[in-house]
């Protein structure tokens, strides 16, 4: 017994002198900077004044192991059985990446985990320009509560979670708020655009500065069997039950990134007269007809040509926005965007470089967010 309290005791005091004294002694001399989603005290993955990256493995009995951040990178193994590599200039924001070891895919335990293609995947965060860096900081500014919420699903038949943000005057306050149902892309869940998209730090800040309409952003779990269902019959309902929210189609909007935006066109068809606001981001309905999660396009396309008119005065502002010609949705947008143009659908479309990526869809809710229920 003497032995094992002795043994709790000398851990205790190695662990408190190294939190006292190791990692102010590291950051001494190690280059860059940690990751935003470091687990707290850890030093890597550090990222350099040039956007590139060094991870460090501690893995003495692997055979190989590399950093998947897109692109694989090979480790190098040191003495003390530490694997190391520094990566190509990343681009700035959010990215997912994975650990392998010895051809086995796993999430760095240096970082924080999120649930991103379909598992949960690791993050990196690079920081942004002095241009852009004030958009998705957290400042000294009023700010609003994330509700995570429980509710089932008949639609489903399950229990099932959404997150629900309200702007800061929403306690202090009376009056109701318009609302914006905001949907992940696939192999992600409800909890993406609050973590990995910082929604409620985007939308603080723009109040906050009087770029945008204080409103309610719900995000619902895309991942059903019938979407349209799921959001008309369970979700508005929801959110109109347990928050101030306003009615009417003129107080929704619909936006989704990828999968979500293919559940937003695809709702759009299905209720023309759902929601005034409509952003598609990284997305459009496949270019050859079907898909995974698309329902039919010339099918599609033929509703909206029979019912243009009516699209186009109940729609005050659809917003279409891509990644650069290197999102892997960039074909299917610039066809749909060419049969809206023959049809006479109106719409605004926008660019920005970074390809099918967080920090693409974070400067579309930062974008889409300034121009709605004004």
């Amino acid at each position: 017994m003497k032995q094992l309290l002795s043994a709790i005791l000398l851990c205790a005091l190695s662990l408190t002198a190294s939190a006292q004294f190791g990692p102010a002694r590291q950051q001494q001399d190690l280059p860059g900077k940690p990751s935003l989603w470091n687990i707290r005290g850890r030093q890597y993955p550090r990222v350099l004044p040039d956007s590139r990256v060094i991870f460090r493995i501690q893995a003495p009995n692997a055979q190989k192991v590399q950093i998947d951040l897109g692109k694989r990178y090979d480790m190098q193994k040191g003495e003390d059985g530490v694997w190391t590599c520094t990566t190509d200039p990343q681009t700035e924001g959010f990215h997912y990446y994975f650990l392998y070891i010895d051809g086995v895919q796993v999430a760095d335990p240096n970082s924080e985990s999120f649930y991103g293609c379909s598992m949960m995947s690791s993050g990196l965060e690079i920081p942004y320009d002095a241009s852009k860096a004030d958009r998705f900081a957290f400042k000294d500014v009023p700010h609003g509560d994330v509700h995570r919420k429980r509710y089932f699903s008949h639609v489903d038949n399950a229990w099932k979670t959404m997150y629900v943000y309200t702007p800061p005057m929403y306690d202090q306050e009376k009056g109701d708020y318009p609302v914006l149902y905001l949907q992940h892309g696939g192999g992600e869940d409800e909890r993406g655009w609050n973590q990995q998209g910082l929604t409620d730090i985007i939308l603080d800040n723009l109040i906050a500065e009087g770029k945008a309409v204080p409103m309610i952003i719900a995000m619902l779990d895309g991942n059903t069997r019938d979407f349209t269902a799921e959001l008309t019959q369970e979700g508005i309902p929801f959110v109109e039950k347990n928050f101030r929210a306003k009615k009417g189609m003129e107080n929704r909007g619909l936006a989704g990134l990828s999968m979500g935006g293919i559940h937003t066109l695809n709702t759009l068809i299905a209720r023309p007269d759902l929601v005034s606001y409509v952003g598609i981001f990284s997305s459009g309905w496949f270019k050859n007809n079907g898909g995974p999660g698309a329902a039919d396009s010339d099918k599609n396309y033929g509703v909206l040509r029979e019912k243009k008119d009516i699209y186009n005065k109940n729609i005050k502002k659809m917003w279409l926005s891509m990644g650069g010609q290197e999102d892997i949705a960039y074909e299917n947008c610039k066809e749909m965007r060419r049969r809206f143009d023959e049809i006479g659908i109106k719409y605004d479309y926008y660019e920005y470089p970074g390809g099918h990526t967080w920090p693409v869809w974070r400067e579309s809710i930062y974008q889409f967010a300034q121009m709605i229920f004004k």
